[in-house]
Formats: structure tokens, sequence, C-alpha cells
């Protein structure tokens, strides 16, 4: 006598097998759906706001920025097609964007601050703290730095240019609208403020401590009419040359112990003055 039939009954790895089936299969398709939403007309940006450029070229970055976007949808905002939009506004420093609304888009732009102007010849080309050549940025009152001949890339290379940059970009703000000219002399960098004396910072080592001391000194009623202020070792700031001529500083005597051994005697013209008051605590 045969026995009855039954149905095969899968085996477990079978079961297993078709339920990753379902899962992978229903993974694609919310995918594919997913990219297909993202991308649609429907939620395209059409509505873009731009806020923080400033100057000559923000009408241009405002454009670029908007071309941009309207190649975007709300649910596929590509930051990365934005930095590309500006590369060629060295003035950008970065840029970042938010959804407003169903078909909207604000981006904020954040410009590079120039802190110096580089001046070679008749050429001036306004520089950022980072070193970045601001080229097409109208600046004005900015601390002149003297070059050779301007770099021909989008920032500075290593060297004294790059140093006296990242000194000036160091300084407070009220301090650094005083710099009329920065500059490098055999005793390091040296800063000119404006109907004031120049500072001797040496090398841009411990900037902040060394705008730090300049400003203790230049708070002090006992610095006033002082020709130098010699801030290369900030615990022991030290102004002097008070009968000197203002553009005879370049050669003030060097406190023992500033950045080094001690230099040579107090300039001509300085050796008959009334002693310079002791280093400022």
């Amino acid at each position: 006598m045969l026995a009855p039939s039954r149905a095969a009954v899968p085996s477990p790895n079978l079961r297993r097998v078709r339920l990753l089936a379902m899962v992978l299969l229903a993974a694609a398709v919310l995918t594919g759906g997913w990219l297909l939403l993202r991308d649609a007309p429907l939620l395209a940006i059409n509505d873009v706001t731009v806020t923080g450029a400033s100057g000559p070229e923000t009408a241009a970055i405002r454009s670029a920025l908007t071309v941009a976007a309207r190649d975007m949808t709300t649910l596929h905002v590509r930051e990365d097609a934005l930095r590309t939009a500006v590369e060629p506004f060295p003035v950008v420093r970065s840029v970042s964007a938010d959804v407003s609304s169903p078909r909207g888009l604000e981006i904020v732009v954040e410009e590079h601050t120039p802190v110096a102007l580089i001046v070679a010849g008749s050429r001036r080309v306004p520089v950022a703290a980072d070193g970045t050549l601001l080229r097409g940025t109208v600046t004005r009152d900015l601390p002149v730095l003297e070059t050779g001949s301007l770099p021909g890339g989008a920032r500075l290379g290593a060297g004294a240019d790059a140093r006296a940059v990242a000194l000036l970009a160091a300084a407070p703000a009220a301090l650094r609208r005083e710099v009329e000219r920065v500059r490098t002399t055999r005793r390091g960098l040296s800063v000119r403020l404006a109907g004031g004396p120049a500072v001797i910072f040496g090398t841009p080592g411990r900037a902040q401590a060394k705008w730090a001391a300049a400003a203790r000194v230049l708070a002090d009623r006992s610095s006033g009419g002082a020709a130098y202020i010699d801030v290369r070792s900030p615990e022991r700031p030290a102004a002097g040359g008070f009968a000197a001529a203002v553009d005879s500083v370049a050669e003030p005597a060097e406190p023992a112990g500033a950045d080094g051994a001690a230099g040579p005697a107090e300039p001509a013209g300085t050796a008959d003055a009334a002693p310079a008051p002791p280093p400022v605590p």
C-alpha cells in the first residue's frame, strides 16, 4: 500500500535564502524610489538666497551660486558643487547651504578677511591670514608689505612674506588697524604704527604674547614719545629711542635676552637722550 503524499517542506537554508532575496529586492526598490524622488523636478530648487558676500564681486558670486543651486533639489543639495562654482573667486573662504522651504535654499558665504596689502612696484594685492591672495578684491587702510615680486599662484609660499602675514593675522583688530607697514630687518620683523613707534617682533613666534606686550607698553604713559618698542622677549618689553628721529629706529639698541644675544649700542643721536624706561613688567 502506497504512503499518502505530502507537500515538500523547504529546508531552513532555503528559507533564509528566500528571506534574504526578498530583503534585497525591497532595498533595491526603496533605493531606486529614493533616487528618483530626490531628483524629481517637483522638488527642484527655484528660490535661492545668498548672504555673506560683499564687495565688487558680490553679484558674480550670487549668480554663480544661484545657477549651481538651481541644478539641485531640496532633497539633493550638493555643497561640493557650490564650492566648485565659487572657485574663481579667491575672496570666498567657504560656503554652506540649508533648505529654507520645499523649493528654497539659503546659501551662506564666508569670506576671507584681508590682513595686509602685498606691494610689488605698482602692483598691489590684498592677502588673507592664511596667505590666500585676494586678487580682484578692493580694500583700503591695510598694512603694507613690500616685496620684490608677487607670487604667480593663489597663495603666498613659505618665506619672509608669509611670516609677516602670520604676524599681522595674530594682531588684535584694533592694533592691526594702526599698522602702516611691516618689513623684515636684520633684527627680524618690524611693524610701523601710524603716528607711533616701530614695534620690533623679531620672529612671528609667540605672536599673540608679543602683541599683548606691545599693547601694554603703548597704554603706559611713560612710553610716550618712544621711537621703538621691542617685544622680542614679551615678558620684558622695552621702549626706547626717545630723542631719536622716527626714521632712525631701524637700528635700536638690542636689549639682552631678546630673541638672542645683546646687540650693538644705541644708534647715533640717542646717546645723550634721556635714558629709556626700564622694561615694562
